[in-house]
């Protein structure tokens, strides 16, 4: 399979701190990865760094073979490379469906026009992917009104509106109701399959992270620790230490 994003010697500075540490990775395109680390580790601040929102110091970023390390957020978007967040990012006083076509890449820019010429294909492609997700019967519900767990799964909906190559997840599982964590779990491992869309994930849950990566990285102080297959990572000692806080 092809490489469809390569991180090579990333830095990345806050002040005197080093966020990221000479980080080199890739992720195969079609394939699920993930990447862990204690809290502090530097996770969040990669995901930021490869979308643009939080430009690189030094090193490289390339997603299709394109550098795209000094490219703004909306023109990285448009190439197919978007994420998520811990915290939902969503319309509260809109519905579902509102949602959705604000975040379709035809209609974002037409604020003003796109709740009265709607066009039927945009509607449908809107309903079929919340069907997807199990949030139809709530389409025309306030997203305000919807549980944590819902406003992630109307976020990744959102995500999928608008046709990604890849999509950075981060800690898709956070804060939901247990109950409602395998069906994230399968509804993931359908977008890659089904969708044909790259995932790269963060997930302090390990049970998570284990179900759905095939290679997992794991960051420390700002530093790639380990790398290697769910199997390989859930019994290294490096790892195991990270997390315990040994020494």
């Amino acid at each position: 399979m092809s490489k469809i994003l390569k991180v090579d010697k990333v830095y990345k500075y806050f002040g005197g701190v080093k966020a990221n540490e000479n980080i080199s990775l890739t992720v195969e395109e079609g394939r699920i990865v993930g990447l862990i680390g204690p809290n502090g580790s530097g996770k969040t601040t990669l995901f930021n760094s490869i979308v643009g929102t939080h430009p690189i110091d030094k090193g490289s970023i390339q997603f299709e073979g394109k550098e795209v390390s000094e490219l703004p957020v909306p023109v990285i978007a448009k190439l197919g490379l978007l994420r998520t967040f811990q915290q939902t990012r969503i319309y509260g006083k809109l519905n579902c469906v509102q949602n959705m076509l604000i975040s379709s890449k035809q209609e974002k820019d037409n604020f003003f026009t796109m709740f009265t010429k709607i066009p039927e294909e945009l509607t449908t492609k809107s309903e079929d992917i919340l069907n997807f997700v199990g949030l139809y019967q709530k389409r025309k519900l306030r997203a305000g009104d919807l549980s944590f767990g819902q406003q992630k799964l109307l976020e990744l909906a959102m995500a999928l509106m608008n046709e990604p190559k890849m999509l950075l997840l981060d800690e898709p599982t956070a804060g939901i109701n247990p109950t409602l964590i395998n069906g994230i779990i399968d509804r993931l491992i359908r977008i890659n399959k089904e969708y044909g869309i790259t995932l790269f994930v963060i997930e302090h849950n390990m049970r998570v992270i284990m179900d759905l990566a095939e290679h997992i990285y794991c960051l420390a102080h700002g530093q790639l620790l380990a790398e290697g297959p769910a199997d390989k990572i859930r019994y290294d000692q490096r790892v195991i230490d990270a997390y315990l806080g040994a020494n």
